[in-house]
């Protein structure tokens, strides 16, 4: 007895439903002749794009600092995160081998200023030769470079500040051993050297400009704007997306979070001329994927006379449909309330593109 009052249930919960879809259907294709006309005239207008992306707050600029000479490091009088100002000392080597090297060239120097002066003595008195003296000249010229090396060895013994800034990253410890091709302290001017990197699609990019101004959206600030400072010439190769970087000016370092999220928002306008249609008024989309809409196609006292056409989408949003237009184009009237009672006219929908 169940099994057949579930069958009879079903059967009429299917009734029911097939009765309903038939009316909502009915009432979308028919008529409402009663309902009264709305309509909006469209002036053609040039496309205006939003970008909205998320990036990440950055330095635009780190310095990679590393000693020019070998040696063990004896001093580091800073740690990664803090700051320090222009000329401070940040690291040392143990300079014992670079001073001896020092002391040694300049022993030399002096031993070469002492032959020359020897050499002439003796050649006023005939007792040397010119080809002496020139080679007495020689190895002074040589020592004396020399000794100016070894004393600009021994000033690179010492890390200083360039500028006032942070150190950013530590690439060793008290007692390793340096070498001239190794890094030791990465740092970050405090001053002008912060950027928000933002990854656009190529149809994005092609949009932004140099020192085009972007609305900047940090934790803590109300909109900031910036300035676009940098566009790739190439894409990532593994995101394949464009990474542009948007320069903030006078925001100090103490004020924010390196690293942290920021949004960016900018209104661009493009070349494209378009119709912006209300999204109410769109019919339906044909077989083509072009909207169909209801035109006023002529007006008189006596009537007006109304035409679904059908118009390529350029661009959609939550609200708008925009419609391609010609740079020619004429203001366009859509009926954008009560279109129902007229899509059932027998013309067929114009290409507005004819």
């Amino acid at each position: 007895m169940k099994p057949r009052l579930y069958r009879l249930l079903s059967a009429q919960i299917t009734a029911i439903l097939l009765c309903s879809f038939f009316i909502v259907s009915m009432s979308l294709i028919t008529p409402v002749y009663g309902q009264a006309l709305a309509t909006k005239t469209l002036k053609a207008e040039l496309i205006v794009k939003q970008i909205n992306r998320t990036g990440k707050l950055a330095f635009k600029r780190t310095l990679t600092l590393s000693f020019k000479s070998s040696g063990y490091l004896s001093q580091l009088n800073i740690d990664e995160g803090e700051s320090f100002t222009k000329g401070q000392l940040l690291a040392q080597l143990d300079s014992t081998e670079l001073i001896a090297e020092k002391n040694a060239s300049y022993a030399h120097l002096l031993q070469a200023k002492r032959d020359v002066k020897r050499i002439k003595t003796l050649l006023s008195k005939n007792l040397s030769s010119q080809q002496a003296l020139d080679d007495g000249k020689t190895l002074l010229l040589t020592t004396r470079a020399s000794y100016k090396v070894a004393l600009y060895n021994l000033s690179k013994a010492q890390l200083r500040a360039p500028f006032d800034g942070v150190l950013v990253k530590r690439f060793t410890e008290l007692g390793e051993l340096q070498s001239p091709n190794q890094g030791a302290l990465q740092l970050a001017a405090i001053e002008n050297n912060l950027v928000v990197r933002v990854a656009l699609t190529a149809a994005e990019v092609k949009l932004v400009k140099l020192q085009q101004k972007i609305s900047v959206n940090l934790t803590g600030f109300s909109a900031i704007s910036g300035t676009v400072s940098k566009i790739p010439a190439i894409a990532d190769q593994q995101s394949h997306l464009f990474t542009i970087e948007i320069f903030l000016k006078n925001i100090k370092l103490n004020q924010v979070v390196v690293g942290q999220l920021a949004r960016i928002t900018t209104d661009i306008t493009t070349d494209i001329l378009a119709y912006r249609l209300p999204i109410e008024a769109l019919n339906s989309v044909d077989s083509q994927g072009r909207a169909l809409i209801m035109v006023l196609v002529s007006h008189s006292t006596e009537a007006e006379h109304y035409q679904q056409q059908a118009f390529v989408i350029k661009q959609l949003s939550n609200t708008y449909i925009y419609l391609s237009a010609k740079k020619s184009a004429l203001p366009l009237t859509v009926v954008t309330l009560g279109w129902q009672q007229l899509v059932l006219a027998k013309e067929p929908p114009l290409d507005a593109a004819q």
